[in-house]
């Protein structure tokens, strides 16, 4: 079986919407996929320049549950996309990126574990990819910003094993810090982190707040 690493981003459900947006920005230029209408809980709309399932068809996520969709995005050029990901046919644009894909997104929107928070999890497509994941920064940078600029509070690199790295947590970027480690023992701990720095009325309009989370 090859690898299936993954970067997983977390955030208040509201700003998903703002995420897809970001995301669909960052998708290569040029591409022939016919737009895909997505709507969220709520009933909020979207057009997304991806395929969900590899097809085109709407996408109804109105009463919750989870949305998959199959995302190209463009990353900086680093050694490690160089060695694991380019190819003489890729093409690299003017500012030094390079399309990357497939890279399958899974959004579970009121996940049953941690019900406040909407979980973005990027899934490598192959065992080359993953390897990519863990050794560029120029893809770690993607996913860090991303969780940055909407809104999210966390985001974690999972390597399939027990212990997932820390990418980034509430507005600080994090190297070398693992959950479990040396600052949370455990997953309870992380998301009681994420907790405490929701400001009622903001990013959790509702004030309510985590208290466990089961991985």
């Amino acid at each position: 079986m090859g690898l299936d690493y993954s970067y997983e981003i977390f955030m208040p459900p509201r700003n998903v919407a703002r995420a897809l947006t970001r995301l669909a920005e960052l998708a290569p230029q040029g591409r022939e996929t016919p737009p895909l209408p997505v709507t969220l809980p709520g009933g909020e709309q979207l057009i997304v320049p991806f395929t969900s399932k590899f097809k085109s068809e709407p996408v109804d996520c109105s009463a919750g549950g989870s949305l998959e969709l199959d995302t190209s995005i463009v990353v900086g050029v680093d050694d490690a996309v160089r060695e694991f990901f380019l190819r003489d046919s890729d093409r690299v644009d003017e500012q030094g990126r390079v399309s990357v894909g497939y890279i399958y997104l899974t959004v579970r929107f009121f996940p049953a574990w941690h019900p406040n928070f909407a979980s973005l999890q990027f899934t490598a497509a192959t065992s080359s990819m993953s390897r990519m994941f863990v050794q560029s920064a120029s893809v770690r940078k993607v996913f860090t910003d991303l969780t940055a600029t909407t809104g999210g509070v966390c985001c974690l690199l999972d390597t399939e094993t027990d212990i997932f790295d820390i990418c980034w947590l509430n507005g600080e970027t994090f190297s070398g810090e693992t959950v479990p480690g040396t600052r949370f023992s455990g997953f309870q701990d992380l998301v009681a982190a994420w907790c405490n720095t929701l400001s009622p009325g903001r990013d959790d309009p509702d004030g309510t707040h985590v208290a466990a989370i089961v991985h």
